[in-house]
């Protein structure tokens, strides 16, 4: 009985206990049900997709019947190839024979060729310029230690990665450009095996390049080299790209099943499962000649889907086309949606747990250096311009900082406003207050000088241009842009984090959202401190800012009015957007009246890439003419400002205080030496001793005036011209 009795009282402990946590057992079902759902989802969503696309490979041959409109009958596409370049990536030399021999093999063929190592090449200003010169581009990259490419095929590797992971780019920067990869590795090293060779694929596939066969892939392995030898490889990869080369010069071309986007080309008959793009042992090059002899592109595939291949389509076909790219399109959507999902589910885990998710941020803010759990640095492209003198920023026309010499940065990730034209398309957590483990600022700095320095470091002897004098004067950080991504006064230390700042000499740059009015009042002497300014009405604020909060504009008002009460130098910051904020002037002028800034920068938005999280398109981007109208019309609402500079590159201009106008000459720059020295007498004073943005203004160049021949661009550097200018995305 005494048994009995112990049984029960356990069976009863265990189900009061269920019963307690009845909440959490429901919660838990409910996500896995919820889980479960939209993975089916999904799956029958492309299962549907698969079958459709199969029941159209079988009419293809009715539909081409159909184009033979008694005068012509259907003929294949020429495809005309300039010549080849063969790009290699290599430490020990193998890579580099391996070019020269292909390149061979190719003259051979009576084509031109180039070999050009990877060390040498700028893909930041060349690569984009094979997208219309018809050349097949080889890539032959090894790994090296640890899963990294090797020194000279880093800093090509390092910008291939940003690039394909940065919203401004796009999808389709690179569409045009046909290329192959061959990647050199060692199956010993299991988890980097052919690493870079297999991230080359996918990042130059992501940027929409067409691959013209299978990757293949290389094993110094002899055990676990399908051929015997690394050389063997290479040589039976060789034979096949020839074939294909040969069949892409006369025209000869093979339907693509649209299944070559992990790096492997499937023919319309095959229906075994893919293999992944991460497995080990022998290279991927195992399909048959006739799959591989493929041009593939976004266009082809969509026609394919739309049961077509290079084809004529009659006009009474039209709607099925079109029916079929509109699914398409809804399936990508989808997938977009599939993603938000996961992230928002891990962002509610994150704050659940209090707990870190480093890993998915990093992936969301790819070029980003993460600091601490809310902190980050990253290289700007006008360091890197200026680096290599090709002109700085808008801040070095207006007020005279080293672009070169700027870290951009910000002690909090987070931001209170959701803006439409967001840079980062909203991957950045949002908030109303402080509500993650705070990092102290001097560890984040110590980080963020370090973190900056090695992106610096990168430069040097893989970059071409790169100018020796500057590359020594970057590696000292003199200015700090505080304006990275979200909101840097949120950060509830934010002004030692700026004490810190001065005390290395390094200048401070911080940009508010207007939603921190208490914040803007108790911050400390900031080098200047900008406000943006995206909207001049409430309506309009809402609609384009987004803000979390329910009285953001009673926030927005008292933060440009906290602003008028500072001393030292302050900045409004405009933003126009076409058809959304450039026709409300006089409400502009009355804000300028409440906060009385220095300065005014008046800048057009920059289309930073199509995105779920906001409706704006290039229709929206105001051209440099419209800003300077509108600037123009403004200046003339405000009589105690002038117009001043302009940098023509940012489409950007600014409007000065005419306080800063002495004797006839603008004085919108800054001795940054002279405020090192009035900020620490500050301090010393423990605020007692105060000073003000006149003390220490310095004056403006006459290239950098509003109207000059430069149009703000610095003489002493040579402004670099894309020849492709459409895939310029310059200004952000």
């Amino acid at each position: 009985l005494g048994v009995s009795m112990d049984t029960w009282n356990f069976s009863y402990t265990c189900l009061v206990s269920l019963w307690l946590h009845r909440f959490y057992i429901y919660s838990i079902i409910a996500f896995g049900i919820s889980l479960w759902i939209v993975v089916q989802f999904f799956a029958s969503k492309n299962k549907k997709k698969g079958e459709k696309f199969s029941g159209d490979l079988s009419s293809s041959e009715a539909v081409a019947d159909k184009l033979v409109n008694g005068y012509a009958a259907l003929q294949a596409r020429k495809v005309y190839v300039a010549g080849a370049k063969i790009f290699y990536g290599s430490q020990t030399g193998t890579a580099k024979r391996f070019a020269k021999s292909l390149a061979e093999a190719v003259i051979s063929l009576n084509m031109p060729v180039e070999v050009i190592n990877m060390g040498d090449y700028d893909p930041e200003d060349c690569l984009v310029e094979e997208t219309t010169s018809r050349n097949i581009c080889v890539f032959l990259v090894a790994t090296y230690t640890e899963g990294q490419p090797t020194e000279s095929a880093a800093w090509f590797c390092k910008w291939l990665e940003e690039t394909a992971n940065d919203f401004r780019f796009g999808k389709m920067y690179l569409k045009g450009l046909r290329y192959a990869v061959f990647g050199l590795g060692n199956s010993v090293y299991v988890d980097h095996y052919n690493t870079v060779g297999r991230n080359t694929d996918r990042w130059l596939w992501m940027l929409g390049a067409s691959r013209i066969m299978t990757r293949a892939e290389g094993d110094c392995n002899v055990a676990q080299s399908k051929h015997g030898s690394i050389e063997a490889d290479f040589e039976a990869w060789k034979t096949k790209f020839l074939s294909c080369l040969q069949a892409l010069c006369r025209g000869e071309r093979k339907p693509c099943s649209g299944k070559c986007r992990k790096g492997k080309c499937k023919s319309q008959g095959k229906k075994s499962k893919e293999s992944s793009d991460h497995e080990h042992g022998a290279s991927e090059y195992e399909t048959s000649e006739a799959e591989e002899l493929v041009e593939t592109s976004s266009e082809e595939e969509a026609a394919e889907e739309a049961g077509g291949t290079n084809s004529v389509i009659d006009v009474e076909d039209l709607g099925n086309v079109m029916s079929h790219m509109k699914k398409a399109k809804k399936s990508c959507i989808e997938m977009e949606m599939l993603n938000n999902f996961v992230y928002h589910l891990a962002c509610f885990v994150d704050q659940l747990l209090e707990v870190k998710i480093d890993g998915l941020i990093y992936f969301l803010f790819s070029g980003y250096k993460l600091i601490g759990s809310h902190s980050g640095v990253k290289l700007c492209r006008w360091t890197k311009s200026m680096l290599r003198g090709r002109g700085g920023c808008y801040k070095h026309t207006f007020y005279g900082i080293e672009s070169h010499r700027c870290m951009e940065a910000t002690p909090s990730l987070a931001c209170a406003n959701k803006c439409v034209f967001c840079w980062r398309h909203h991957t950045n957590p949002v908030g109303t207050e402080w509500r993650w483990k705070m990092d102290q600022p001097e560890m984040i700095l110590q980080e963020a000088i370090e973190n900056h320095q090695n992106m610096i470091k990168q430069f040097k002897g893989r970059v071409s241009g790169v100018k020796a004098d500057r590359f020594e004067e970057a590696m000292t950080a003199k200015h700090c842009a505080l304006s990275l991504v979200g909101e840097p006064i949120m950060y509830p230390e934010i002004n030692r984090f700026l004490r810190l700042l001065h005390q290395h000499n390094i200048s401070s740059f911080l940009v508010t959202n207007a939603q921190f009015p208490d914040e803007i009042r108790n911050l400390e002497p900031v080098t200047q401190l900008y406000v943006s300014v995206d909207a001049s009405t409430k309506e309009s604020l809402k609609r384009i800012d987004r803000p979390l909060f329910k009285d953001f504009w009673q926030r927005f008002l008292d933060s440009l009015k906290a602003l008028s009460e500072k001393q030292q130098r302050t900045v409004y910051r405009l933003t126009l957007v076409k058809a959304w904020n450039v026709d409300e002037l006089k409400a502009y002028a009355d804000l300028v009246s409440l906060g009385k800034p220095d300065f005014i920068e008046v800048k057009g938005v920059t289309y930073c890439g199509e995105s779920s999280a906001s409706s704006l398109t290039m229709a929206n981007v105001p051209w440099h003419e419209e800003v300077v109208h509108f600037v123009q019309e403004l200046a003339e609402l405000i009589p105690d400002y002038e117009i001043a500079c302009e940098h023509e590159h940012s489409n950007c201009l600014l409007i000065a205080h005419k306080k800063f106008k002495i004797d006839g000459e603008w004085c919108t720059w800054i001795n940054y030496e002279r405020f090192q020295e009035l900020v620490r007498e500050h301090e010393r004073s423990r605020g007692s001793k105060t000073f003000t943005a006149a003390d220490y203004a310095a004056r403006t160049p006459r290239w950098a005036l509003f109207g000059s021949s430069e149009r703000g661009f610095d003489p002493l550097d040579v402004r670099y011209q894309r020849k492709n200018k459409a895939k310029d995305i310059s200004g952000c």
